[in-house]
């Protein structure tokens, strides 16, 4: 019985695009030759049901016909397809990309080919493409109309409901009514039209790329999806099914799932003869036998199973794709099948850092175009088809062998945040712009680059929506991340770039990818607002007055979330009870009234101020009165803000003790308007004060004491910094206990991280040395532990605890020299020591600081940190020891009860996603400075190789800009975390020649932004520095402490 070996290949093999596609062999390897001579025409058949024929030359191996069809697709992503076939035999057979053509498909003109989806990712942001999500969208539709994808009838009424969506617009139950009748979608439709009615009510305003985004967000959660069954039997003879997914393999009786051998657990897969054999790596805990046995009608379904497998391991879970073995001189013993074409790794990267052209394609079954990037090249694809020749085969997983990639990895372009994707779901097409299907002026060059936005909803459409959370999102997709579903809770990853010496299983892509906001998204604005903007008052003071205008709109609209929203989806589900309710939204009701008032307020003055008319008159170019007069009023109010840090604890308590309030809190934070943590909007009246103050502050350093306006500001600094005073300590206190809670939700593994005392101090991406050399791990730092995590590969996208370092008796020294890794550090504890690397000398010492801040105050206390973990094996082994211990697979979920059952949707695009991704840290300090410096307000933004400007309200907050398309719009477009991004000004070469412009790069990924004065210009410069760039901590205290009065 043959072996082939799967180990994972040094080096990165994206090359040079070829005329073959893209490279992916090693130096001195060629691809498979093109032979010419005579022409064979073969048929295809497309997922939208039309036929196509392409002659290629018939010893021409299979790839040049994959070739060939995505490019006449223009599909740069064509590695997830594939071309089967019947064969001679009448078994459904994959093309091999290897094999000549003409030894595959005997009678060509009697074989139709079809073009389908082979490789379905675990999660659908990883789909860059417009065009791909469009193909995986005929799939599911195709699959629904061939029974292979079963479902509950409301799941099947709400995937035809996105459908139909996207094939003739907007509701109308006439129309509805006719093309259901015209075209059946599923089996028993007519059962289901009242309810598929009703759900497609619900999408008013929908694009077509947005109802595909939204069909396969709902399709990749049922449990058939991307499910191609092979019947079997077990060794008791009872008839089961075999498939095959990017988690490993899957036994179903009938349609249930009745057990699942991830890729982490099996060492080696083979076949022989008509038996299936799956061997285990061994596992004390576990109840089954060391291999495992599986009978199947015949050698040939045998083996095209086993090949499906093959094909299914390297594509999700190797970095590279695997290097052919070399022939045998005497005897050749096995198969010398392999994988042929890019993992998901290296498409992922591809499409990352590639230039695509934006072009068109046409839906088949939509009067709307589609916009997308298309690469220069086509794609490979990968495939295989059963091979007749040999007895029996296997495959061997080494120890090694699993790759990163994996599993639940959303990844994508930069994160467009994100998430990335959003708010509920991010959209996945670009917009179109409000003339209808042209684009606007100047967009028809539109930019090379993929944008690190994550599409959080679409444009506002002309008609009033519902407010009613978004129907169909059943949850989010991690964000921009390019922001993928809805709330931004971190932001979306931008290009990784990982230490070359880092092993596989820490390079993932980002999880946090999802459809691209175009540079169409907007109307494009140029010169047009140059008169206006000049025309504006000169004063500084109108500026900051102007500021305290777009920020108080900004937190209308976050006291919305909870007035309006929240509270409205409490009302129609029983989940609170009284007593919580009545301690959170006659809280916030009052305060919304108030700033109502408060804002109408500003905006009259702000009118009055601009108007010509009024230029002479000096009376209403202030500010100040308006402000003395509200911050007068909110004292009034002071009983309402104490009771909010008493609300935020008594969420939070409810959450812990009923699992139905925290599911409902979690579906909640799903939705397109929670775009930031739903215990975030608890605080923000807090926060507001502090934004008060700071207007204040600059307007009293404005104007001479001689002003007629500085009185009036000076006794309103002197209100609000008593305000400020009063309610600072709860305010710290507060949001320590936020982002426990916050962090909480993104681990697994730990059961009481939420305890008195503690505090969170730092997190942040460092590489620990192992046996297995460096490994990407998230690191989190309290008053009393470092914990240091690996992402798993749940459907949640959550950190795995891996272990835990009590700071009690700990040492830290720098140990570049003894280890010979740049940036490395030697962390001491009492019962273990672990060794960790830095991406950069900043980050090591921002690292050093605060842990040996946390070791002395840890010193200081009483006595040694608690055990707190769920299950925290020993780790106290020296790296050349930990070989085994530290093999920790990225999809082991062998995690505590407690922690499996939290693996609900939960959105991979929180900020330690962000870090993960971009190898970063960020500490509690920079979230408190963060709180401070919140900015809104009208950019324009361009990117690096478009010529127009975008008009956007851009909403900066948590370390991210928020993009939308007018501040009347209730959820963002899409997102960009700035964690990791340069803020320069434009060189002379950059051809930017306009005022007021700053820059914002990040590898690959340039954006230009104009202000439209001076000192908002400034202004955006100095919150977004806050952001790219971590003070220290010495800096920081000193400015906290400044605070306290």
């Amino acid at each position: 019985m043959g072996e082939i070996e799967q180990r994972p290949t040094p080096g990165s093999r994206l090359g040079a695009p070829e005329n073959s596609g893209i490279s992916t062999l090693e130096r001195g390897q060629k691809p498979p030759p093109t032979p010419s001579g005579k022409l064979v025409s073969i048929k295809i058949q497309m997922l939208d049901d039309t036929q196509e024929a392409f002659e290629v030359p018939q010893r021409a191996p299979g790839k040049v016909l994959l070739d060939a069809v995505c490019n006449h697709l223009n599909l740069v992503e064509g590695d997830y397809f594939g071309l089967e076939f019947p064969d001679h035999k009448k078994i459904t057979v994959w093309l091999d990309l290897l094999k000549p053509i003409v030894k595959q498909i005997r009678r060509p003109k009697h074989v139709v080919v079809k073009f389908v989806v082979k490789f379905f990712p675990p999660d659908h942001t990883q789909l860059q493409e417009e065009l791909t999500r469009y193909l995986f969208a005929l799939q599911v539709k195709q699959d629904l109309a061939q029974g292979r994808l079963t479902c509950n009838d409301t799941s099947a009424a709400l995937l035809i409901s996105h459908i139909v969506q996207s094939e003739i617009g907007d509701f109308d139950e006439a129309l509805d009514r006719e093309h259901l009748a015209k075209n059946k979608y599923i089996p028993q439709q007519d059962a289901l039209e009242d309810k598929i009615v009703e759900f497609h009510h619900n999408h008013i305003g929908q694009t077509p790329a947005e109802s595909d985004f939204q069909l396969l967000e709902i399709a990749r959660r049922l449990e058939m999806y991307g499910i191609r069954l092979h019947p079997a039997k077990d060794r008791e003879g009872t008839k089961i099914n075999l498939a095959v997914a990017n988690t490993g393999i899957l036994v179903f009786q009938g349609f249930t799932k009745i057990n699942a051998f991830n890729w982490a657990k099996v060492r080696k897969l083979s076949f022989k003869r008509k038996r299936f054999l799956i061997k285990l790596r061994p596992d004390a805990n576990s109840a089954y036998q060391d291999t495992l046995e599986f009978l199947m009608a015949s050698r040939d379904f045998c083996k095209s199973f086993w090949k499906i497998c093959v094909e299914h391991h390297a594509f999700f879970r190797l970095f590279e794709e695997p290097k052919p073995k070399p022939k045998p001189v005497l005897f050749s013993r096995g198969s010398s099948f392999r994988f042929s074409g890019r993992t998901q790794k290296q498409v992922l990267d591809y499409v990352k850092e590639g230039g695509h052209k934006k072009v068109q394609f046409e839906r088949k079954h939509s009067k709307i175009h589609s916009i997308r990037s298309l690469a220069s090249q086509p794609t490979e694809l990968n495939s295989e088809v059963p091979e007749q020749s040999q007895q029996s085969a296997s495959l061997t997983f080494g120890e090694g062998a699993e790759s990163p990639g994996g599993q639940s990895c959303q990844q994508g372009k930069e994160p467009k945040f994100s998430p990335g994707e959003p708010g509920s779901h991010p959209s996945p097409a670009p917009r179109r712009s409000p003339a209808g299907n042209k684009q606007a002026d100047g967009a028809a060059s539109a930019p090379t680059e993929e944008e690190e936005e994550v599409v959080k909803d679409r444009t506002q459409q002309s008609k009033p929506q519902p407010p009613q959370p978004s129907t169909g999102s059943l949850t989010g997709s991690p964000h921009l991340s390019e922001l993928s579903v809805n709330s931004q809770r971190g932001v979306a990853p931008a290009n990784v770039t990982l230490s070359p010496n880092l092993s596989p299983d820490t390079k993932q892509a980002s999880p946090l990818i999802s459809p691209l906001l175009n540079d169409q998204a907007c109307p494009r604005t140029d010169d047009e607002d140059e008169g206006r903007r000049k025309r504006f008052p000169t004063d500084k003071a109108y500026f900051i007055a102007k500021e305290v205008s777009t920020t108080e709109r900004t937190y209308l609209k976050d006291l919305e979330v909870i007035t309006s929203w929240f509270q409205s989806t409490v009302s129609k589900e029983d989940a609170m009870p009284e007593a919580l309710k009545s301690l959170i939204f006659p809280n916030f009701e009052p305060l919304h009234k108030f700033h109502t008032n408060f804002l109408k307020e500003i905006e009259q003055r702000l009118a009055l101020w601009e108007g010509r008319a009024n230029a002479q008159i000096r009376d209403y170019q202030r500010i100040g009165d308006v402000m003395l007069k509200n911050i007068q009023g909110m004292k009034h109010l002071a009983a309402h803000l104490w009771k909010h840090s008493e609300a935020l604890e008594a969420l939070e308590n409810g959450i812990k003790s009923s699992r139905r309030l925290e599911n409902f809190c979690r579906d909640f934070e799903l939705q397109k308007v929670c775009y930031l943590p739903l215990n975030t909007f608890l605080l923000r009246p807090l926060h507001r004060l502090m934004h008060y103050k700071q207007v204040l502050e600059r307007l009293c350093k404005h104007h001479p004491p001689s002003h007629a306006d500085f009185r009036d500001c000076r006794a309103a600094l002197a209100e609000i910094t008593e305000m400020v005073a009063q309610l600072h300590g709860t305010m710290i206190k507060m949001e320590n206990f936020q982002k426990l809670h916050e962090l909480k939700k993104d681990l697994i593994g730990i059961d009481n991280l939420v305890v008195p005392g503690r505090e969170f101090i730092r997190l942040g991406s460092l590489s620990k040395l192992s046996g297995k050399g460096l490994q990407q791990r998230m690191f989190f730092l309290f008053n009393d532990v470092l914990l240091y995590t690996s992402r798993g590969l749940t459907a949640s996208n959550q950190f795995k605890v891996h272990g835990q370092l009590p700071l009690y008796g700990m040492t830290i020294e720098e140990s570049e020299d003894e280890w010979g890794v740049p940036y490395c550090l030697t962390l001491r504890g009492q019962r273990q020591s672990i060794i960790v690397a830095a991406s950069s000398r900043s980050e090591m010492e921002k690292w050093v600081e605060d842990i040996q801040m946390a070791i002395d105050l840890a010193e200081k206390s009483s006595s040694p940190a608690p055990e707190f973990l769920a299950s925290s094996p020993p780790d106290n082994k020296s790296p050349d020891e930990a070989t085994a211990a530290d093999q920790e697979s990225e999809d082991d979920l062998s995690a505590s009860r407690t922690s499996l059952e939290r693996q609900a949707p939960h959105r991979g695009n929180t900020m330690v996603h962000v870090c993960w991704h971009r190898n970063t840290s960020v500490s509690m300090v920079d979230f408190s400075i963060a709180v401070e410096n919140q900015l809104s307000g009208n950019l324009l933004r361009k990117f690096k190789n478009s010529n127009g400007w975008q008009k956007l309200w851009v909403v900066f907050t948590n370390f991210c800009l928020f993009f939308y398309k007018s501040h009347q719009d209730n959820h963002p477009l899409a997102s960009l975390p700035l964690l990791g991004y340069s803020l320069t000004i434009p060189s002379e070469s950059e051809n930017i020649h306009k005022d007021y412009v700053f820059k914002l790069h990040f590898k690959s990924h340039v954006y230009y932004f104009r202000a439209e004065s001076e000192y908002t210009f400034e202004r955006w410069m100095e919150v977004i520095r806050s952001a790219t760039s971590s003070a220290s901590r010495a800096h920081v205290l000193s400015h906290k402490e400044s605070l306290v009065y």
